[in-house]
């Protein structure tokens, strides 16, 4: 496919998240018409102003920051690495903020203090990035072996805690938060996380040149002026302050961060700083839509955000696996 002009796709993922937003703010399990939800927005002392001002736009807003997280985050990885399977959980981030959110639902912390679970789920997100730095320094192969090695001791970890958990309703509450979900997510939630999203975002937009460099290998990388530890370092701090406090306010959402770059890499022409920005648009459009869908796939409990997203999520990744196999060399 040729590619189209360069700021087609990124019109087109906007285009798509802007109906996302407005469909997320207007469907919800509470019978409203729109025109109640409208003139809720206006009068939010009415029980129609509060489900859209302190249930629906929180987590719209949420839900963007979130899915622009995963998506922007991807790309970067995809590119650093040059590995098409790579995704945020790779570096063990993902991993690294559940336990930290673990631990304070398994100390009892999140019931005296609020907003101790994400605290503690950001904590333990850059803890994880920089175990994985500290073992993976030298080639972006030995980078990916410290991230799996340092996922799969978070991994560890969680699963322990879930072992001992103190009481059934620990492990429940344990096993539902690992799940993933927006809902429930308060003005609170966004204004703890957006801070730390936003800081990483912006560190993640300046790879653009880094990133088409490291796709010609290192020592081409290097010799464009590419410091690579460095860029190596940032890419770590910027994929561990976003992705850490989205799933430190979310629980763990997995696929986004590897679906959306695919998505839009075949209008782009496979260049990987062109790739950044529709990235993060498409992310954020697909986590609304699948936020959406648990909205209204009715069930007796709402299903879990993470649980639909990895059920849409897997058959593309087996795909990918495919389809990487079939024009490997």
């Amino acid at each position: 496919m040729r590619p189209g002009p360069a700021g087609l796709p990124t019109i087109l993922a906007l285009l798509v998240l802007a109906a996302a937003a407005v469909a997320s703010v207007f469907v919800g399990r509470v019978s409203l018409s729109p025109a109640e939800l409208t003139q809720g927005m206006f009068h939010p002392q009415t029980m129609a102003g509060l489900v859209v001002t302190e249930l629906r736009i929180p987590r719209t807003v949420l839900a963007i920051l979130v899915g622009a997280s995963l998506g922007l985050s991807g790309a970067v990885l995809q590119g650093l690495l040059r590995n098409p399977l790579a995704e945020p959980g790779l570096l063990g981030v993902t991993n690294g903020a559940a336990l930290g959110a673990v631990v304070s639902i398994y100390f009892g912390l999140s019931h005296n203090f609020g907003l101790a679970t994400p605290l503690l789920g950001m904590a333990g997100a850059v803890a994880a990035g920089a175990l994985t730095y500290a073992l993976g320094r030298g080639s972006s192969l030995t980078l990916i072996l410290a991230g799996a090695a340092a996922s799969s001791l978070m991994a560890a970890f969680l699963a322990l805690a879930l072992n001992f958990a103190p009481s059934p309703y620990a492990a429940y509450e344990m096993n539902v938060w690992m799940l993933g979900s927006l809902a429930e997510r308060s003005w609170d939630h966004v204004l703890l996380a957006a801070p730390f999203v936003a800081a990483g975002l912006a560190v993640l937009a300046t790879m653009g040149r880094a990133v088409d460099a490291l796709a010609l290998g290192d020592l081409q990388a290097e010799s464009l002026g590419i410091r690579l530890d460095r860029t190596r370092v940032l890419a770590l701090l910027g994929v561990g302050l976003c992705v850490g406090a989205a799933t430190s306010v979310t629980g763990a959402v997995g696929f986004i961060g590897l679906v959306a770059p695919h998505l839009i890499r075949p209008f782009v022409g496979y260049q990987p700083s062109r790739t950044l920005l529709p990235s993060a648009l498409a992310g954020a459009a697909l986590l609304l839509l699948a936020d959406i869908g648990t909205r209204l796939i009715h069930t007796n409990t709402e299903l879990r955000l993470g649980v639909l997203t990895s059920l849409l999520g897997a058959p593309f990744f087996f795909w990918l696996v495919i389809r990487v196999r079939k024009t490997a060399p």
